[in-house]
């Protein structure tokens, strides 16, 4: 349930680097220890950890961190690489490729969806739009009050910038993820 990164790489180095770029990100925006963990929902004390490289970053603390400070996922990782991996309790995510032109920073996974939870994602910057295609699986997403069934071969598109969720129905699913944060 944490953050991994390509196997030479051990997860001890990644949390350490993580834990700068969050320092770095908070201190930019002007936020204390104290403000973010608030603005994220994440404990002062797991934000302490996370930031002294002592603790492993889940992706659900690392998409509220970000999230909390307006920023894309991948901006955790000072480099974002190809390859990036991100656990958590329902759905695990892999980093394919992440472009930035004049109006956004679009972030492509490749995620899995386990069944038997959901993973709730709070609002993002105003304007962010998710895009999901099902390879394989059955899942439910999108908006948090209306969530879609999507079977393999399906697709969808949301405003990600209203709380919204991910489930799947029976069995893992595989999906592309595209997610498009517009600048400022």
């Amino acid at each position: 349930m944490r953050a991994t990164d390509q196997p030479a790489q051990s997860s001890s180095e990644l949390s350490a680097r993580i834990g700068l770029r969050l320092r770095e990100l908070r201190t930019a925006r002007g936020l204390s220890l104290s403000e973010l963990a608030r603005h994220s929902g994440v404990g002062k004390a797991t934000l302490s950890g996370l930031e002294s490289g002592s603790r492993n970053p889940t992706l659900e603390t690392l998409y509220a961190l970000t999230t909390a400070l307006g920023l894309p996922l991948s901006t955790a990782l000072q480099e974002p690489e190809r390859g990036a991996r991100f656990s958590g309790q329902v759905l695990d995510a892999v980093l394919l490729d992440r472009s930035e032109d004049a109006a956004a920073v679009s972030e492509t996974y490749r995620i899995r969806i386990r069944p038997g939870g959901v993973r709730r994602s709070a609002a993002h910057p105003p304007g962010t739009v998710e895009h999901l295609v099902v390879l394989s699986g059955t899942a439910l997403v999108g908006a948090a009050a209306s969530p879609v069934t999507v079977t393999a071969g399906g697709h969808h598109t949301w405003a990600a910038d209203l709380p919204h969720c991910y489930e799947a129905v029976a069995q893992d699913v595989e999906a592309v993820l595209v997610v498009r944060y517009p600048h400022g």
